[in-house]
């Protein structure tokens, strides 16, 4: 039995497409790239990318440091444009980059003597990881979402001090380390109340437990304490829960009620249903522990004009960055001309600030 003549017309068409598609795919049209070498001497590259970094041109200064390291894997300036390198990712916010160059500058160099830095630079990429996104525009709170990045950092700043007592970073990664207690701690709090919230009495005194254990220091105790005392309640164990009540007397006497029963609500500090309605834009003092700088961890309070324009208008004028390593020549230190009104409002197309073509000395001079 024959096919149709239509039937065959559209065999024969989709047979000629398929030919031409093979035939397309078998000679590309895009040459391929191929490497020439080294452009430029191993001197020229290393001053090029600092030229760059000084002009704050970090996009150019990454291809000249990356060129400079494949070329010339064990000349003079290898180390130092390895660490140059950490530098300028970091300012590109790549730090998952950072964090796979600061690895693998500790694994070659472990007697490096500015090795420390990159111990550094690992632990603060991590904890960018975590704000890299429009909740530090927010008052939203972090600790109430993914802190696996701050758990890793906070080893890092660990394992920094441990090796490094005396190195120049350690004061700010211990600084560091308590404003990340306090997310963890949080973070604990955050489970209790849920817990809390479905009646799960043992789950909520053992998650403030791990507070009380672990945190003691951080702001979050008197709730936990607190916590402590209602689940044991709960659990008809009135011996501990009368426990964790006498010291909530004699430190937090605000938290006991007349009645002598626990006041869990003064002791969460809740927002107000402005905040929980608004995903945390208004209606919240604004208590969140927030790292400025290289040397100290304070709190930052930021406008309703910033956190309704998520950032782009009224920005503090600090931001987190990374010091520069110490090892001669010195990058230049993470500064920023104050971009205007304009050049926020279009994204950085309009009224760009012009280069800062200076450096400043870092911590250590």
């Amino acid at each position: 039995m024959s096919l149709p003549r239509y039937k065959i017309t559209v065999l024969a068409l989709s047979l000629g497409v398929a030919s031409a598609f093979v035939g397309c795919s078998s000679n590309p049209s895009k040459k391929e790239v191929v490497d020439k070498g080294p452009q430029s001497s191993e001197q020229v590259y290393f001053e090029k990318a600092i030229k760059s970094l000084e002009r704050n041109q970090y996009t150019d200064a990454v291809k000249s440091l990356e060129a400079l390291d494949t070329y010339y894997p064990t000349g003079q300036y290898t180390q130092q444009a390895q660490l140059e390198l950490l530098y300028a990712k970091f300012k590109q916010k790549d730090y998952e980059g950072t964090i796979a160059l600061a690895d693998r500058f500790i694994r070659l160099n472990p007697q490096h003597p500015n090795v420390d830095y990159a111990y550094y630079v690992r632990g603060v990429a991590n904890m960018e990881m975590n704000y890299d996104s429009l909740i530090r525009y927010t008052s939203l709170q972090q600790s109430h979402r993914d802190v696996s990045y701050v758990k890793v950092a906070y080893q890092n700043f660990v394992e920094l001090i441990r090796r490094f007592p005396s190195s120049q970073y350690s004061v700010d990664a211990a600084q560091r380390m308590k404003f990340i207690g306090q997310e963890l701690a949080e973070s604990e709090m955050n489970a209790a109340r849920f817990n809390i919230e479905r009646k799960a009495w043992l789950a909520a005194a053992e998650r403030a437990q791990w507070v009380i254990e672990h945190y003691p220091q951080t702001p979050q105790t008197p709730e936990a304490l607190a916590t402590l005392a209602y689940s044991y309640q709960k659990l008809g164990d009135q011996a501990t829960s009368q426990q964790y009540i006498d010291i909530l007397k004699l430190n937090y006497p605000n938290l006991v009620k007349s009645n002598g029963e626990v006041n869990l609500r003064a002791a969460r500090k809740e927002g107000s249903w402005v905040n929980r309605a608004t995903l945390g834009l208004l209606g919240r003092e604004s208590k969140t522990v927030q790292v400025k700088d290289e040397a100290n961890s304070d709190t930052e309070q930021r406008s309703l004009t910033n956190r309704l324009s998520f950032g782009l208008f009224d920005k503090p004028e600090t931001e987190q960055a990374a010091p520069a390593p110490t090892a001669a020549p010195e990058a230049p230190a993470a500064t920023k001309n104050k971009p205007s009104w304009k050049n926020r409002l279009s994204f950085g197309l309009f009224d760009k600030p012009e280069a800062n073509n200076s450096s400043e000395d870092d911590a250590a001079n």
